[in-house]
């Protein structure tokens, strides 16, 4: 199956790539579970997941950057999807998270934060980055504390998603240069 036009990153327990149509059924799975979804949209049927990876994929052929399959490599696995996002009218230059639950707990959230946003700073010359997070999600707000972000704004998401107030995590490219030394990730690979 096909694989989205794209670098790969590798980090020390992934591989950040592309959206690739064998990433569907984790996909799928993914986006079924319902406490997976719970802060990204909802549950959605296979047809809704189809049709979000192929939105995923094509921003990868028309912007030029996308979340990328983030992929385990002890297992091969496609443990979820993360990085640089902005569809239209979005709050600004996102990296984002999700992962399957059987990828909880095990830093993969933060390690690929990390070089997503090294690439979307050096990659993609962006000057900040956000992420939207609603105030329930704990988890992914410790994954912004730790990545140096703060709260700058609280708003609606865009539709179809403006039922979701959320808060807006931001830090600009200076901040993230002066803070990642902090941070215990070597920067990723580009393998691809």
């Amino acid at each position: 199956m096909g694989v989205a036009p794209g670098p790969t990153l590798e980090t020390e327990r992934l591989i950040l790539r592309p959206t690739s149509g064998e990433d569907f059924e984790a996909w799928a799975a993914f986006m079924a579970d319902e406490t997976v979804t719970r802060y990204l949209g909802g549950v959605q049927p296979r047809s809704t997941a189809w049709r979000g990876m192929m939105q995923v994929a094509g921003a990868w052929a028309v912007q030029g950057f996308s979340m990328f399959s983030a992929i385990e490599k002890a297992s091969g696995r496609w443990v979820g999807r993360l990085g640089p996002w902005r569809p239209e009218g979005w709050p600004g230059p996102e990296v984002g998270w999700g992962l399957a639950q059987e990828a909880w707990g095990k830093g993969y959230a933060l390690e690929g934060a990390v070089a997503a946003i090294d690439w979307a700073f050096d990659a993609l010359g962006w000057d900040e980055v956000i992420h939207s997070i609603e105030s329930g999600n704990t988890a992914s707000r410790r994954v912004a504390e730790r990545l140096g972000s703060a709260i700058v704004r609280s708003e609606p998401l865009p539709p179809p998603y403006e039922d979701h107030f959320v808060d807006i995590w931001r830090q600009s490219r200076g901040e993230w240069r002066a803070r990642r030394a902090g941070l215990a990730f070597p920067p990723a690979k580009v393998v691809g």
